[in-house]
């Protein structure tokens, strides 16, 4: 028997939410002419199925469940901050934050009220965001700790590689956001980070109330439109737990191109081997760092005559042998640098002696570590608190030399500005006699033939380094009172150890994107006004055992 063909109705889309809840494309499935007549009514079957199952009451979702279950501490969406939880407050999961409706959602980055509860809140426009989660789930976030652009939500990848598959539109938790900024109301920040510590192997970290400052659409890393939302932390708040928090993939770069709030692609004007971008996405509007001429080596005041070279080794190609070396003996008959990554010191010392000008070794030579300028690429960035600051693309392992402190070298009596805040004092002597509170790192290091009659007891350093207007990427990096990076004495041309030069190592192995930072070494109420009042200096580093004063 011949079949008549039928036109069967074409099954409603299905679509499928992503991480933070919004709608990613779904398939349209067609049911092809068949002349089996059996697959045609299995076909009606099954669509009047889908039909049906759409018009029955909807089970609640897990968050309703506890609710109706009286499970949950704050049944309701709460505006603002909630009592007993306070910065710094730990979720082992997100089961935890729904239990005290603390964000009320399971998957998605953000927690809204919507239209359906506007009768419950009258006063305020609705959908209204009141909470957001940042875990690294999207390629365009960007966190400065207290300043955050957020992507709005909608268009990622179900995979878990953090792509964008499709646009976002201002609907849900993005108009939610828009509405927030409109009527000034505050948004809980959390951050997700990894944990081996936890059940659900993340910890979620509350950082404080966020007022939602401006938002736009554009075209994200992956060419899909996506909305940003830049928030600010409201102030008065306990200082953040969380240091600057940046997400394994989409937030490390490859290029310039991919940087958001892009202020100069090379402060260093091209002086440098590796391009040193600035970023702002602080200030509205966004300013690039002003005031300072580049130079990538030391420069002399006019009253300060260079000390004779040195004689140097006589070593050939690459300096092997710590014995016949005289540079190596200088530092105790032993290299102080070991070969891996280029070259890491091995440990602290009051002076490092390099290899020179003078000397029978090649550039290659690992004596040679700290001269053959930046090997990781780096970032200047502005912070909410702290002005500039500097961070690796890269990661840095322990004991690999970074930058190196350049500016002009004076005279210490002849600096008198006490605006200045980048002087760098060359306290090699005071470091090998334990001076000043400084920790006495002496070490093996040969000294016999250098005085040090000149850094007793109450006298100052000789020299210092003016980086104020003069200088390179070194002078952006900030102080902090448990630092990642710290201060060493290296002398290669010369073996002058009052104008030695100032290199910066890292003290410990340093992730990408970290800020860099360093002890400035300030003692408290060392710093005078020009009125002969002691100055002081509030800290922000946000370490644990922060001074809570820089000087």
């Amino acid at each position: 028997m011949k079949v008549e063909k039928k036109k069967q109705p074409l099954k409603k889309k299905q679509r499928v939410k992503d991480t933070r809840g919004d709608l990613s494309a779904g398939v349209v499935v067609n049911v092809k002419d068949n002349e089996n007549e059996k697959a045609v009514e299995e076909e009606e079957t099954r669509c009047k199925k889908a039909d049906d199952d759409e018009k029955k009451p909807k089970k609640p979702k897990a968050k309703a469940k506890m609710q109706h279950s009286n499970l949950t501490l704050v049944p309701k969406n709460r505006i603002g901050s909630i009592p007993g939880v306070d910065v710094g407050h730990q979720f082992f999961s997100r089961c935890e934050m729904v239990t005290v409706g603390f964000h009320n959602h399971w998957l998605c980055g953000i927690d809204y009220i919507g239209v359906g509860l506007q009768k419950e809140y009258p006063e305020y426009k609705l959908p209204l965001t009141v909470a957001i989660v940042m875990s690294g789930m999207y390629e365009d976030d960007v966190d400065n700790s207290a300043d955050v652009v957020y992507t709005g939500q909608g268009g990622n990848d179900l995979l878990g590689n953090k792509r964008q598959i499709g646009d976002q539109v201002l609907a849900r938790g993005n108009l939610g956001l828009k509405h927030s900024m409109e009527q000034n109301v505050p948004v809980r920040v959390i951050r997700g980070h990894e944990s081996k510590t936890s059940y659900v192997g993340k910890v979620y970290t509350y950082d404080g109330l966020y007022k939602v400052v401006n938002y736009w659409a554009e075209k994200g890393k992956s060419g899909f439109t996506v909305y940003k939302f830049k928030l600010k932390r409201v102030p008065g708040q306990p200082e953040l737990v969380t240091e600057q928090v940046f997400f394994s993939r989409g937030a490390i770069p490859t290029s310039v191109a991919e940087l958001q709030g892009l202020v100069c692609e090379d402060i260093s004007g091209g002086l440098e081997n590796i391009p040193i971008p600035a970023t702002n996405v602080v200030d509205d509007p966004p300013v690039p760092p002003t005031g300072l001429t580049y130079i990538s080596s030391l420069q002399f005041a006019p009253n300060i005559v260079p000390p004779s070279s040195a004689s140097g080794c006589n070593c050939k190609g690459s300096c092997t042998n710590p014995n016949s070396c005289a540079c190596a003996r200088l530092n105790g008959s032993d290299f102080p640098y070991v070969h891996r990554d280029g070259g890491r010191l091995i440990e602290p010392k009051s002076v490092v002696f390099e290899c020179g000008p003078n000397c029978g070794c090649g550039p290659s030579c690992v004596n040679r570590t700290t001269q053959r300028g930046l090997k990781y690429r780096l970032e200047v960035y502005k912070t909410p608190m702290k002005g500039w600051a500097v961070r690796s693309w890269d990661f840095i392992p322990s004991g690999a030399f970074v930058c190196e402190y350049i500016g002009v070298l004076k005279k210490a009596a002849d600096v008198h500005d006490p605006e200045n805040m980048y002087i760098m004092e060359i306290d090699c002597l005071e470091t090998m006699m334990g001076l000043d509170q400084r920790e006495k790192r002496l070490g093996k290091v040969d000294v016999s033939m250098h005085s040090i009659e000149d850094s007793a007891p109450g006298k100052e350093p000789k020299f210092c380094i003016d980086a104020g207007t003069i200088g390179n990427v070194t002078r952006y990096i900030n102080h902090s009172c448990q630092p990642n990076l710290f201060v060493q004495c290296v002398l290669s041309a010369h073996h002058d150890i009052t104008q030695a030069r100032v290199v910066l190592f890292a003290a410990d192995n340093i992730q990408p994107l970290k800020e860099l930072t360093y002890d400035y070494g300030y003692a408290l109420d060392s710093v005078i006004d020009s009125d002969n009042n002691i100055k002081q200096l509030p800290c922000y580093c946000g370490a644990p055992d922060c001074r809570k004063r820089m000087f």
